[in-house]
């Protein structure tokens, strides 16, 4: 199952690669299927997301306990399944029924607290098959993975029962195709506005290891490339996280050098920068965006969502793993922004995330809710280099422009920069380890929002609910 995952293009495996646990749940008890699912998602997680352990941003050490720790604490979700599966009496009809509800309840769960991983929800299996991911403007990605369980159970079913084989894989083919048919008539009817706005969006390609202690050469990099983005004659110019190795709200020299260009052409740059604040006679950080506008004005975003022991210390008195990350600042003191912010631009209302942030279809719902209509992601998975993690932050960034019914943009330090439509088509792309500036065209309102961005996960939300009777009735 983990090879579904990208960067390997095998997302079709994923309506029959459960087979097999399918198997060990339907028929086992509960201890056998706990440790069969804890085994299961150890696999699946040390294959989809091997990539944590080659940060190249912290030592040896660290990453691989980080990768460690990653995979025995996701591999419990599966465990967890398993394990009240195994609980429920043992005929088949009840464990079948449950099995898609209890699923997506576990993906749910999995996205709560500081710890909350929706990284590799299955819906990511199918990032690239847009026509069967239509769905998630109403249900968010717990409806991918919803139909993803129930097409394998229905699979299993009519394999292990020869009698029903044939109404079995009808009823699977027959929703697959009503999923797709749907999908692609859905994609038909979003027409495009004639509300547009050009942006510019710079990938500088520079090694993050580096960034700091070469800041002399990076801020005139970053500045000549602000030049050739102006020469475009964008309407905003878009770069990614802590594009400048300065605090740009507190270097007003810097700040100059980019500000001057803005007052001179009246074309905004929106960039990553790291923050710093003393409260209580403290130092902390922010991973900040800075909204550079005409007549020298600014406004400020603050990452809502950080990601714990990156940066901030989620135990702070057992682990402090952060002092080997080569950023010359302390890492351990970032501080989380409280605010969902919505900037506003010629008439356009519109957003930043900011890395990680975009994985999480909770919080980037919130900014649409607010009435952002294109949602900005600044990234910089140089850390990660040419693994599998810059290609699934991607097609992630495809989920939640359906889900949200917004164009995505995304500008990432070493790569993959693009622009996403709302219907999840790229629309431009740009691949790992290549420096570009180029400027798209990018059709705005419409059909801004969705119903997963107004009400949020309500079919996740059902989805427990019936799991939780389910298992009351079947104890």
């Amino acid at each position: 199952m983990g090879i579904a995952y990208q960067p390997w293009h095998l997302g079709w495996l994923a309506w029959f690669a459960l087979l097999p646990l399918l198997d060990v749940w339907f028929t086992g008890n509960a201890k056998e299927n706990f440790i069969n699912s804890y085994l299961f998602g150890l696999t699946l997680n040390i294959i989809a997301v091997y990539w944590i352990g080659f940060n190249s941003g912290a030592s040896v050490g660290v990453v691989f306990f980080s990768l460690i720790a990653a995979v025995i604490y996701l591999a419990l979700f599966w465990g967890a399944v398993g394990l009240i599966i195994g609980s429920i009496e043992n005929r088949l009809s009840p464990r079948i029924i449950l099995t898609p509800f209890l699923v997506v309840s576990m993906e749910w769960l999995r996205s709560f607290g500081p710890l909350g991983f929706p990284w590799i929800n299955l819906a990511l299996t199918q990032s690239e098959y847009i026509f069967l991911t239509q769905i998630s403007e109403i249900t968010g990605p717990y409806g991918v993975s919803f139909w993803i369980i129930s097409i394998n159970t229905l699979v299993y079913l009519g394999l292990k029962k020869e009698n029903m084989f044939k109404e079995a894989m009808l009823v699977a083919i027959v929703l697959l195709a009503g999923l797709s048919i749907a999908g692609w008539g859905r994609i038909k009817s979003i027409k495009p506005t004639n509300k547009t706005i050009r942006i510019a969006i710079v990938q500088p390609n520079v090694d993050p290891n580096s960034k700091w202690e070469q800041k002399d050469r990076i801020i005139p990099l970053m500045d000549s490339l602000h030049q050739v983005a102006v020469n475009l004659d964008p309407d905003i110019v878009l770069f990614p996280e802590t594009a400048v190795p300065a605090y740009l709200r507190l270097n007003t020299r810097v700040r100059e050098m980019f500000q001057s260009r803005v007052d001179k052409t009246g074309i905004p740059l929106l960039t990553g920068t790291i923050d710093r604040k003393i409260e209580d006679g403290k130092r902390y950080y922010y991973n900040s965006a800075m909204w550079l506008s005409p007549n020298n004005d600014y406004e400020m975003y603050s990452k809502v969502h950080l990601v714990p022991f990156a940066e901030y210390d989620l135990l702070p008195m057992l682990f402090h793993p952060l002092r080997w990350i080569n950023l010359n600042i302390d890492r351990g003191n970032f501080r989380s922004g409280n605010e969902y912010k919505v900037f506003e631009w010629d008439g356009v209302n519109f957003s930043n995330l900011i890395c990680y942030e975009s994985s999480l279809p909770k919080i980037v719902r919130r900014f649409v809710f607010k009435g952002a209509e294109i949602l900005m992601i600044e990234a910089n998975d140089g850390w990660l280099g040419n693994t599998a993690g810059p290609y699934q932050h991607f097609e992630l960034a495809r989920l939640r422009a359906i889900e949200n019914r917004v164009p995505v943009l995304r500008s990432a330090n070493t790569g993959i920069s693009g622009v996403i439509r709302a219907d999840g088509t790229i629309q431009k792309k740009v691949s790992i380890g290549n420096q570009a500036v180029f400027i798209e065209q990018i059709n705005v309102g419409g059909i801004t929002g969705s119903f997963f961005s107004r009400y949020g996960n309500v079919f996740a939300t059902f989805c427990f609910v019936i799991s939780f009777a389910l298992i009351m009735l079947s104890w």
